[in-house]
């Protein structure tokens, strides 16, 4: 039984995501829901819809949550869209981003521009996480060569009554400018203050989303602000026209457990929650939700795929590269470089909380409490393994982190140990609030956003919710996880890509297989690296990965990912301090390597002989996610091959043409082979969804093969809506390069779940030749698996 409260009726039976832009509006969606419908999709899963800042291209840039974005269509685009979807039997399931909201242009977000206005007083000013007692709000926004921005100051002008710096605009406050006053003085009378951008991080008055001054959060822990920007959401739930929500971001709320059960008194549907799972960690208890939107099932189903025999050559290559392997202490350096530069202004707003001892700040010893207890601060948020505790539940959590920070930094151990005490003496307080809010911006802008730019040992490892020191996930971790899924949240969201994953599915399939063939590509790397070198040794060992695991790929495509992987990692350039020389270096890498014939051809070869492999484990892990349990999402266009990086790649327009017209084929009885067109990937995935949405099936039973490739199946029986046995297989192969080097399944067999009738395929249409091995009835699995490297077996 779920130990969460969403009920059974509200979880589709899988969900499609689209991402939503100026250039693909709800309209288009609405002409989509017939091909989804035809595909097999449970409900329609949009990215925020919402009205965003001007020119935004995903919409968690929210500045009205009022309405619906005009960009996309507005509301009657939105009413049209659900009213199609449940015609034909879909759900509705929509983004939503209750953290914070886009500040980037005051004068498209109304609360904001009042806030500026009337400062503390504003109507809106609680609406806000702002440090009023601390001054003007401060917006850094000014350019900054060096001098503070002081010479930018001298760009502000008066605009139709507003306060102007280039094309942004900004309020006065009444009474605060007549014509003729100094615009240096106007400035000084308003309730905020333009500072220079590189302020931002170590001074800024209010919270934000991550580092992104842009970004404000937002206090939906207050009742009032929860009701005024959940108020449309719920509209349209009231109105039988959403019957699910993805909730954004949820470690960056003050108390993601209250709002999720007053989000839960407003709405009945379908709730998951963008959570990142440590492995083995669960979601609280007390959350009435269904689950997370499935990273973490990605860390597992795509481990499968690794063969863990590879990982010595990959260690020692990028040992030898001058590559970062001590993974824990890697992490640590990464964290704290995000709790001590990019998040400094919230650790001082943290240690400004602490009491102080005894003694402390004398004339002997002036700041050094002060930096002593933002150091505390900091070793503390560094410390978690886990994204962030939620006490009192996660109070085992917080000891850990607690007794890592005391080990790793015993001189701060008194300032340590009161921190410790004015969090346990009250757990809902400030302080313990605001640390458990910020550090999971430390794990998240340290862990994924650095050290997975950093450690690039084997970049398939290096995903959201991955874990570095975890080389592959055998089967038995695979099918104890998969078994407590369906225990304990059996309708959770799996994914295997997102708009936020480091690189699609396909192309971790593809660098899978590598992990089976780890000489031959370790010492192609050495080759290709004395040839052509990136400029450093992080950002090389990810370049050469990335261009087989995404080949074939333009020169672009592969600069623009290499360019932001390397600002990222902070190693030889960075969002902030920019080398051009470097960049330039890393710009000019993808047509040096590409313009060599040679140098091109041995890539290619490389590429050539893991691609099959690849597209095995791609079909392998797809049949796994689909047919297993929870809720699975297929990110759009990934029913067919998908080589997409990072964003903004992953959010490229998709052709639904041509996968509308590969689909017709597929349901006119073609069976597509496993080619580049990647149709077979699409019939996979229409077979799996109707099956569910057929057949419902529930339950985990892992299944056994024996024989001598037996390691390399991976299957697992549920049963189907009404059934008293199981009746719902799916197998897949797992590293099928060892698989074929040793001569194939040979008379490897699988036992199948007992009980009357025949299994078929429904993927070849063909009935299954049991034998009896043992007492047992057996699948053999040359001939199971013949055609493709997956099969779906139904017992009828």
């Amino acid at each position: 039984m779920s130990t969460h409260s969403t009920p059974t009726a509200a979880a589709p039976t899988s969900t499609y995501r689209l991402q939503l832009s100026p250039g693909f509006t709800l309209e288009d969606a609405a002409g989509l829901l017939d091909h989804l419908d035809r595909l097999g999709v449970g409900a329609v899963y949009l990215s925020p819809i919402l009205t965003a800042a001007p020119g935004s291209q995903h919409g968690y840039d929210v500045v009205d949550p009022t309405g619906v974005a005009p960009v996309l269509g507005g509301d009657a685009a939105r009413a049209a869209l659900a009213a199609k979807a449940h015609e034909s039997g879909l759900g509705v399931v929509v983004d939503i981003v209750p953290n914070h909201m886009s500040v980037a242009r005051p004068d498209a977000n109304a609360w904001w521009w009042d806030l500026l206005e009337h400062g503390r007083d504003s109507a809106y000013a609680r609406c806000f996480d702002v440090d009023f007692d601390a001054g003007p709000v401060l917006v850094p926004v000014l350019a900054d060569d060096g001098d503070g921005g002081a010479s930018a100051l001298g760009d502000l002008t008066v605009v139709d009554g507003c306060l102007a710096y280039h094309d942004k605009r900004y309020p006065l406050a009444a009474g605060t400018h007549s014509s003729g006053d100094p615009v240096a003085q106007v400035h000084e009378r308003q309730h905020y203050r333009l500072v220079s951008w590189r302020r931002g991080d170590a001074e800024l008055t209010y919270r934000r989303f991550f580092d992104v001054d842009e970004l404000a959060a937002v206090r939906v822990e207050e009742p009032g602000v929860f009701d005024a920007t959940h108020a449309e959401i719920l509209r349209w739930a009231e109105l039988g026209q959403l019957d699910g929500l993805r909730v954004d971001h949820v470690d960056g709320l003050s108390d993601p457990g209250g709002y999720l059960r007053r989000l839960a008194e407003r709405f009945g549907g379908w709730v998951v929650v963008e959570k990142i799972l440590a492995p083995g960690e669960d979601l609280p208890r007390s959350w009435p939700v269904a689950g997370t939107t499935g990273y973490d099932a990605l860390r597992e189903v795509c481990g499968l795929f690794v063969d863990p025999s590879g990982e010595p050559a990959f260690t020692d290559l990028a040992r030898e590269q001058g590559v970062e392997v001590d993974v824990e202490a890697l992490d640590e350096r990464a964290r704290h470089h995000a709790a001590t530069d990019l998040l400094r202004a919230e650790v001082r707003r943290i240690a400004a909380l602490l009491p102080t001892r005894n003694g402390e700040g004398g004339d002997t010893d002036p700041g050094g409490a002060v930096r002593r207890r933002e150091q505390s601060v900091a070793a503390l948020l560094c410390s978690f393994d886990v994204y962030r505790s939620y006490l009192p539940e996660g109070e085992a959590d917080w000891a850990r982190a607690m007794d890592t920070a005391a080990r790793r930094r015993p001189d701060l151990a008194p300032d340590l140990e009161a921190l410790d005490r004015l969090v346990r003496e009250d757990p809902t307080g400030e302080a313990a609030r605001r640390i458990q809010q910020t550090s999971g911006m430390v794990v998240a802008m340290g862990t994924e956003n650095t050290a997975f730019y950093r450690g690039t040992r084997f970049a398939a490892l290096n995903e959201v919710g991955g874990d570095l020191s975890r080389f592959a996930v055998g089967p038995r971790e695979f099918h104890a996880r998969a078994a407590l899924r369906e225990a304990a949240t059996p309708h959770t969201m799996t994914a295997l890509s997102t708009h936020d994953t480091k690189r699609s599915e396909d192309v971790r399939a593809r660098l899978a297989a590598l992990s089976e063939t780890p000489q031959a590509f370790t010492g192609a790397v050495r080759r290709w690296t004395e040839r052509c070198p990136l400029p450093e040794p992080a950002l090389n060992l990810l370049g050469w990965q990335t261009l087989v695991g995404a080949w074939p790929i333009g020169e672009e495509r592969l600069a623009a990912y290499l360019l932001k992987a390397a600002r990222e990692a902070r190693l030889g350039t960075s969002w902030t301090h920019r080398d051009p020389d470097f960049e330039e270096e890393v710009r000019s890498w993808p047509g040096r390597v590409l313009g060599d014939p040679a140098l091109g051809e041995e890539v290619a070869s490389a590429v050539d002989s893991v691609r099959d492999a690849g597209w095995s484990n791609s079909l392998g892990q797809k049949a796994v996610q689909l047919m297993g349990p929870g809720v699975p999402d297929v990110y759009q266009g990934t029913e067919l091959w998908d080589l997409s990086l990072v964003d903004p790649d992953n959010r490229r327009p998709v052709d639904h043409g041509a996968r509308a017209d590969l689909l017709a084929r597929v349901e006119g009885g073609w069976l597509p082979p496993v080619d580049t067109t990647g149709a077979a990937k699409l019939h996979l995935v229409r077979t799996c969804l109707r099956l569910r949405r057929e057949l419902r099936p529930t339950g985990y039973v892992p299944l056994t093969a024996s024989g001598p490739a037996a390691s390399h199946a991976v299957a697992f029986a549920r049963v189907s809506q009404g059934a008293d046995h199981p009746d719902v297989v799916a197998v897949a192969t797992r590293l099928p390069l060892g698989l074929a080097g040793a001569g194939g399944w040979r008379d490897t067999v699988l036992a199948l779940p007992s009980g009357p009738g025949e299994w078929t395929d429904r993927l070849t249409g063909r009935v299954v030749a049991p034998v009896r091995t043992d007492g047992y009835t057996c699948a053999p699995l040359a001939g199971l698996l013949d055609r493709y490297p997956v099969a779906v077996l139904v017992r009828r």
